[in-house]
């Protein structure tokens, strides 16, 4: 049926109205810029973040001594030598800003004496996490947002809207193209700018802890307009993501601060804590990195020694209930209606689908490859290279939102107008209008939904093989064999099985990007885990790019050489070194020596490059190299005892020495044997 199109103008659309989406709305509206936010679904109610419980990463400073530099460097570490240092650095230098802003909307952080509380977080070499309470900080951001937009006059708002496709003309963004759920109607937006915060794609899997909305939409998008993806491949999986007993009411990702507050055991099916056998011995605290506690609960599992559905125990049985209530109050209340007494019994728990470090691939101003089109949030790919550094979800969420808001606000002032040409925009509306008449059972629509969920949960999940990579793009393709060209029925009010046409001609798209870059990179660093290619590989140490090109999917890795001169000029730093030499603390001398360094690197990296390149005979004692489980390495740094392992790399002038409190061998190597152990007369 041809149906005329609703048409609407505007400066600015914005397309996702999570935190990313309603900060861009606010950044290019206070720029004088006229904003269409669109929602498929509530404004501000749906994506991640109104469920995002937990805390925000941000170097405020204001509890204890803190610097955006030293949020870059735990950042860097974390993202395995991939993240993209220009939107890395952009995140955390505005980090703080945002916040305060949000301050001052009154979001209602957390504080202690006045000042901003933080808690610390994995991966973060201090407390920097701020948080409303724990349980609703993602609510209380959304709430803030919207109300900040719902007295701004020049921001309009459509929800229930699903944008079928970008529209491009001459090279450029020019709007999209879309219909209205709850009628059925298509509609056409002319736009001088558009911005993508549609998030990213944990629906993808069986067990996820998003919303129903983050299937990837932005990613197939811009893949289908013209744009680029970046590192496909890195699905992050929050390791401790409940699975039983059944909760009602509450985030599935609600233990982290739990475990950052009271520690918690993870114990397998034989109630064994576990993770000192997967690199690290955590003794009820929490300082496993998400992609090692994922691996570690899932090898238990595949042992036989998992939890009775298929996860592992987390206990918090060590804690009093005064304890838990005095951290937590009314939430102790909300398990108890769920049946759960933490002070009786541990939960199970298990990785779950929670975040894409990959995404569109844009530039430090929130732009793409495509003229006119910028993204926002989650979905950005490259800040956080192959894991995401815990607490800067929504921290992306308002520094990406608000410099694409920004950007895109710039752009519509130079703009004089800009409005599809009617054939731009035919092949989207022939889509929306088209009736695909009925569909057999088979292809069930919903039913494919759950069936690609499977596939990648089985086949794309946190562990991957090259087979089960192939045997899932075999079973992706006949899926989309299946769909078919066309949506089933007409384009009437709700019609669910339309709409899950659509999300399925996203979704497969995504599924495929994702599997195909997996299969491609034939090692494992940070959240892809290769068990036929289980270590990282140095030529490894660049970008995947999908592209659609010609009608067919392309994925290819960035030339090596450019990525290692891209690496070098950025990441290199150099620290002084100024080591204690000698064996007699009365007639020792330091000498200097220039080290260059990569952001994360450890003091001990440094000392291991000076054996390696310039003097063989410095001494120094170490065993595990960086995971801080031998307790060898203990040296003094600038007055202050430290494990050269976890200490970091500084581009200025370290001092070290040797501890002052032990017998002296030489240079930093001091006697810390217990006497039972030494050699040589008791």
């Amino acid at each position: 049926m041809n149906v005329d199109p609703i048409t609407i103008d505007t400066d600015v659309l914005v397309i996702g109205s999570g935190a990313a989406g309603m900060y861009a709305a606010i950044a290019a509206a206070r720029g004088g810029a006229h904003v269409l936010l669109v929602d498929r679904s509530l404004i501000g109610r749906s994506g991640a973040t109104v469920m995002a419980q937990m805390t925000v990463a941000a170097a405020l400073g204001e509890e204890a001594p803190d610097d955006p530099a030293n949020h870059y460097r735990d950042t860097i570490a974390a993202g395995r030598g991939l993240c993209e240092e220009k939107l890395a650095q952009l995140l955390c230098e505005d980090a703080p800003d945002c916040i305060r802003e949000l301050d001052r909307w009154g979001v209602g952080w957390a504080r202690k004496d006045g000042h901003i509380t933080a808690t610390a977080a994995p991966g973060h070499d201090r407390p920097r996490c701020v948080y409303v309470d724990f349980i609703n900080t993602g609510p209380a951001v959304s709430k803030t947002l919207r109300t900040h937009i719902a007295r701004n006059p020049a921001i309009r708002k459509i929800g229930d809207l699903c944008v079928v496709d970008l529209v491009v003309g001459d090279g450029e963004a020019v709007g999209a193209v879309g219909y209205h759920v709850g009628s059925g109607a298509p509609v056409v937006i002319a736009a001088k700018a558009t911005v993508l915060a549609t998030g990213g794609l944990t629906r993808l899997y069986r067990r996820n802890s998003a919303s129903t909305n983050m299937g990837g939409d932005g990613y197939a998008l811009a893949l289908r307009a013209g744009g680029s993806l970046i590192d496909m491949e890195f699905v992050q999986f929050f390791p401790i993501g409940h699975l039983a007993p059944r909760l009602i009411g509450m985030d599935p990702i609600m233990w982290d601060p739990f475990r950052y507050k009271l520690g918690g055991r993870l114990l397998n099916g034989r109630m064994e804590e576990f993770t000192s056998a997967y690199g690290s011995d955590e003794d009820g605290r929490y300082v496993l990195t998400r992609d090692l506690a994922t691996y570690a609960i899932l090898k238990e599992v595949e042992a036989g020694r998992g939890s009775p559905h298929g996860g592992a125990w987390l206990s918090f049985q060590h804690c009093s209930e005064a304890a838990l209530r005095e951290a937590f109050g009314p939430v102790i209340d909300r398990l108890a209606a769920n049946a759960i007494d933490l002070t009786r019994q541990p939960v199970e728990v298990a990785p779950i689908a929670h975040y894409h470090m990959g995404g569109v691939k844009a530039d430090a101003a929130m732009a793409t490859e495509l003229p006119g089109l910028y993204a926002a949030g989650e979905v950005v790919g490259g800040a956080s290279g192959a894991n995401r550094l815990s607490g800067n979800a929504l921290t992306e969420a308002f520094v990406f939102g608000r410099r694409a808001g920004k950007s895109a606000g710039e752009r519509a002032r130079r703009i004089a107008s800009q409005r599809p040409r009617p054939q731009d925009a035919t092949a989207a509306l022939d889509l929306v209008r088209a009736n695909g008449g009925r569909r057999e059972r088979t292809n069930n629509t919903a039913a494919m939904i759950a069936r690609l969920q499977a596939i990648m949960a089985d086949d794309v999940g946190p562990l991957r093989t090259g087979a089960k990579l192939d045997r899932a793009l075999g079973d992706i393709a006949a899926l989309a064999a299946a769909l078919g060209e066309l949506p089933p029925g007409n384009s009437g009010a709700f019609n669910l099985e339309r709409l899950d046409w659509f999300d399925l001609r996203n979704m497969l798209a995504v599924a495929r990007t994702v599997a195909q870059s997996a299969r491609n990179r034939t090692e494992s660093r940070g959240a892809h885990q290769r068990e036929d290619y289980p270590h990282p590989k140095p030529q490894w140490q660049r970008h995947q790019v999908a592209q659609w090109r010609a009608r067919a999917l392309q994925v290819s890795a960035e030339s090596s050489s450019d990525a290692a001169a891209v690496m070098s000029q950025e990441t290199k730093r150099v620290a002084t070194l100024k080591i204690w030499r000698g064996s007699d603390r009365d007639a020792g001398h330091f000498d200097s020596y220039e080290v260059p360094f990569e952001p994360g690197q450890s003091v001990l990296d440094g000392l291991r490059w000076i054996r390696i390149n310039k003097d063989p005979a410095l001494a120094i004692r170490f065993s595990c190299i960086n995971a801080n489980a031998c307790k060898e390495c203990m040296i003094q740094l600038d007055g202050e005892t430290i494990y050269a392992c976890t200490a970091r790399l500084e581009s200025r002038e370290m001092k070290l020495a040797p501890l002052p409190n032990k017998k002296l061998i030489r240079d930093l190597v001091t006697e810390i044997a217990p006497p039972s152990e030494r050699f040589g007369p008791k």
